[in-house]
């Protein structure tokens, strides 16, 4: 009774901060809003709730570019409204028009979707979502879009513990001649999906494989220049986000110090997003972690909520590291207001 008055209250706390721009749920318990973001894009995507009328093309392009703002700048609250109802809405057109338009609005929709609940390790529904982005960009005859759900279809097999599957998919994937003919967009998707083989092999214990992959998306990256990502809401591809990758895939490979170094070398204001500083942060703040170093560990994850305080609060990730923090040493007035904060003390 009490977790539904919460997310109840969460609903409400959603609506107001997506209706009211530049307001935030302040009064909302952040560390629950992945659970109601979750909830909300299941029943949409089992096409449980409200139902829905049919949406100009123009108007949902709107809403979903605007989703896109809302998880690059790392808002939850605003994602729990926005992001069901884009695929809701992307149903509705697609079954009353099936326009081509209509079905790359509804696999940007679940792309988006699938991104969000990696995030949030929800597994199962992250298959769904992105088994559906791959139908309906295939449908739509998209590419960029078929390649981007590969590269998601490949990170839930790694975090599945499928590590040669997740290297073929990623690795296919970038070889397809339709990628491959797709001009910048198409060499740049290439680029994300070699270096999600790279991270996928430093999962796997793999640090030579790791780096050799690596520095093949360096070399990729290095051949478009600067600023170079593909269209829509992917990942941003440049010599920097490959940069930013190192980090964690030294750190999975088992080199801490070198995942550090690399560290050294990103500047983070120049990253793309708060979305991308948040993560690098939260990559730091774990390499750390690993090092023993925790008053480094605990200004970064700091660092990290004064960013993105939605995506620090509620991303399981960094919940288990603040955890780690609590459960392993001595605790300090920060580190338990972090914790409070983060729905792990009452």
């Amino acid at each position: 009774m009490q977790r539904r008055r919460l997310l109840a209250s969460l609903a409400a706390a959603a609506a107001a901060s997506a209706s009211l721009p530049g307001t935030r749920a302040a009064e909302a318990d952040e560390a629950l809003l992945g659970g109601l973001l979750t909830a909300r894009l299941r029943d949409a995507m089992l096409g449980l709730g409200t139902a829905t009328t049919v949406a100009p093309p123009e108007l949902l392009a709107v809403d979903v570019n605007q989703a896109v703002v809302d998880f690059d700048a790392c808002r939850y609250a605003s994602l729990a409204v926005r992001l069901p109802r884009v695929i809701r809405n992307g149903h509705a057109l697609t079954a009353a028009e099936g326009t081509r338009n209509g079905y790359r609005l509804l696999a940007r929709s679940y792309l988006l979707a699938t991104r969000m609940l990696v995030k949030l390790d929800e597994q199962q529904l992250g298959w769904m979502a992105a088994d559906r982005a791959r139908q309906v960009a295939e449908t739509a005859q998209d590419p960029i879009q078929a390649a981007e759900s590969a590269r998601q279809l490949a990170v839930l097999a790694r975090r599945a513990g499928w590590h040669d599957e997740a290297l073929s998919i990623a690795l296919s994937a970038a070889d397809h001649p339709d990628l491959r003919s797709a001009g910048r967009a198409g060499n740049a998707l290439r680029g994300l999906l070699v270096q999600s083989a790279a991270y996928t092999a430093a999962r796997g214990g793999d640090r030579d494989g790791m780096r050799e992959l690596t520095d093949e998306a360096a070399a990729i990256a290095k051949e478009l220049g600067t600023g170079t990502s593909p269209p829509s809401d992917h990942a941003a591809f440049s010599p920097l986000t490959v940069q930013l990758h190192r980090i964690s895939a030294e750190n999975h490979a088992g080199d801490p110090l070198a995942a550090l170094d690399a560290a050294r070398a990103v500047p983070l204001r120049a990253l793309p997003s708060i979305e991308r500083r948040s993560r690098a942060l939260s990559d730091i703040a774990f390499t750390y972690h690993r090092l023993g170093r925790r008053t480094d560990c605990l200004r970064t994850l700091l660092a990290a909520e004064r960013s993105a305080p939605e995506e620090t609060h509620a991303r399981p990730a960094t919940r288990t590291l603040i955890a780690d923090l609590l459960a392993s040493g001595p605790t300090t007035t920060d580190l338990r207001g972090l914790a409070a904060r983060s729905g792990l003390l009452r």
